[in-house]
């Protein structure tokens, strides 16, 4: 199984920046692809931005030249460098992590239990 925790939210006044950390451990072969989601109140659940092993990215358009995702192989980590954050960034943030699993040899998808990231005007 795989534990994800996210860790950098926080207060932000509007046009700061945050970063997120997400960590990943437990039992698996390896971790195909990783990403931020957000859930703003009353809202669904949407896609921020993931990064496959090889590096490839892909954001939302709403934060496409703001946010930046990275992620570390080998320490099993990926991040999301927030800048010039508004209002509507507000949200819990979460880390999704697609494992594949040592036995049997499938993919998951696991999820963190969120980081609630608030800027204010």
């Amino acid at each position: 199984q795989v534990q994800l925790v996210e860790s950098g939210g926080g207060l932000v006044q509007a046009g700061g920046s945050l970063t997120l950390s997400c960590a990943a451990s437990g039992s698996f072969f390896s971790i195909n692809a990783m990403g931020w989601y957000r859930q703003a109140p009353g809202k669904q659940r949407e896609l921020v931005a993931t990064i496959v092993s090889a590096g490839s990215t892909n954001y939302a358009e709403s934060v496409k030249g703001r946010f930046t995702i990275s992620r570390d192989n080998a320490k099993n980590m990926a991040y999301l460098q927030m800048n010039s954050l508004k209002p509507e960034d507000t949200a819990v943030y979460f880390c999704k992590a697609v494992a594949l699993l040592t036995f049997p040899r499938v993919l998951r998808d696991y999820w963190g239990q969120g980081t609630q990231v608030t800027v204010s005007s």
